[in-house]
This record gives C-alpha cells, structure tokens and sequence, in this order.
C-alpha cells in the first residue's frame, strides 16, 4: 500500500491510495487543473484514478470533484446525505455511486471500510484501508473522537489523522467569536492536543507513520503539530514511528507500507 497526501488544509485536501492493485483519490478540495498537477508531481497519471470517494460535501474537500470526475471519467463514491447537499456543486458526474456510511467498498484487492464521525456536515465519514495485510486510517475534520473511531482505527500500519489547531493561537487570533466557536465545537476541529490524546490511544509498537493533516495556517504552526505527535510516540517508547507534515502547498512523501 502507497498513500500520498497531495494537500492537506483549509484550502483543499485529497489524497491518493495505491493498493490491492487499485489507484483511487480520496476527496478532491483542489482545482482540476492542480489536482493534475499534483499527481504529475508524485508520478501518477489522472488517468489512473478508478474513484473518487468523497468524504463530505465542505468545498475544500470537493471542490476539483466535478470537473476532475468528466474530464477523465471517473466514477465518484460518497453517500446520500453528502450527494444531497452537493448536487449543485459537483453538478453531473460520469458515474455516481451512492452508499450507506459504515459499509466496505471494494476496488480489487483494496477494501474502504467508512465510519461515521463528529463533523458539522450532513453525514461526514472516515475510512479505513486495507489490503495487502497492512491497514491505514485517514480521519481529518473531526470535532471529537468517539469509542467507534478509536475501535476503527486500531492497530493502523499509518494514520493521517487532523492536528488542525493550537488552541491558545485559535482564542487569541483574528478570527470571528462565531468561527472560534465552531471550530473548539464538537463538531469542528481537533486541536493539536486533542489529536495527541487520540494518538496516544492508538498508537502501538508496529504503527510506522503518522501523518498530521489539515494544520491552519493561521491557528497553527507545523513545528507545534509535530512536536505534540513526536512527544506522544516517544512517550510510549515509539520511537521509531516516523511522523510527517501534510503541507496545503505540495504533495507529501509517498508513505510505503
């Protein structure tokens, strides 16, 4: 299994999946034309995206879906409540395939097991990755973590999970009380803290990369979520889980598992 973040943040996120003999893009908050770009970057032809799954209808996860999906036929997975509220959006899709939030879907050898997770969307999802006998979790835009996530994510080979906020920086920074307020919700965002008690509840001796997504630019900085996640590991012991910054501006590293 290959899992590439091409972009991490409030401005686009997606992120490709190569496993089981299938190549698919979770979530496509950038313009068609830089998701082309992207993929170019890390080596991968559009062309050989088989899906699109869409974790939910917020426009930096959906924004390049419409047009990426008619410009190379690719058919685009997500569920009823999130096709509902983004019809509009994504307008015609060469292939739409609607499916129930805590299902597997199967591409090859690949499985995508969703869950449903604390977001302030019509039915927003995490997944999990299996194939191959290694397993991954990918879960950003997360207000709060419940005991199904926990159960989820256990035992993960790697994790690209939401380290979005300081949240001393998040209080005293520009933006709106009403933004501020979403955002420490619970169904908002997790702070780097939070993600740290996450990660602490996860983590175990054979997890081997942690990815820290969706860091704001703003309420944030990219040595502070790496230090929390660092500082969890090495606590337990874990040193020699490696952990990587998602960058809203370039393609991650190809994590290998």
């Amino acid at each position: 299994m290959r899992l590439t973040v091409l972009a991490s943040g409030s401005r686009g996120n997606a992120c490709v999946v190569e496993a089981g003999g299938a190549t698919l893009l979770l979530d496509a908050g950038l313009s068609c034309r830089e998701l082309v770009r992207r993929l170019h970057d890390v080596g991968l032809r559009p062309e050989s995206i088989e899906a699109l799954i869409i974790t939910h209808e917020h426009l930096d996860h959906l924004r390049g879906a419409g047009p990426f999906a008619r410009r190379f036929g690719v058919p685009v997975y997500l569920n009823k409540g999130t096709y509902d509220r983004c019809e509009g959006t994504v307008g015609r899709l060469p292939e739409r395939v609607c499916f129930d939030t805590g299902g597997t879907l199967v591409f090859g050898g690949l499985l995508v097991e969703t869950f449903t997770k604390c977001h302030d969307a019509a039915d927003p999802l995490g997944v999990v990755l299996k194939a191959d006998g290694v397993k991954a979790g990918v879960l950003t835009d997360l207000g709060r973590s419940t005991r199904l996530v926990e159960d989820r994510l256990k035992g993960c080979d790697a994790l690209i999970m939401e380290f979005n906020h300081d949240e001393q920086m998040l209080r005293e920074g520009p933006y709106p009380l009403a933004v501020k307020r979403r955002i420490l919700g619970r169904e908002g965002h997790l702070s780097n803290e939070e993600a740290g008690a996450l990660l602490e509840v996860l983590s175990h001796p054979d997890l081997k990369h942690v990815v820290t997504a969706h860091l704001s630019e703003v309420n944030n900085r990219p040595e502070m979520a790496f230090q929390q996640a660092r500082g969890v590991l090495d606590r337990r012991g874990l040193t020699r889980t490696r952990v990587h910054l998602s960058s809203q501006f370039e393609p991650g590293p190809r994590i290998v598992l």
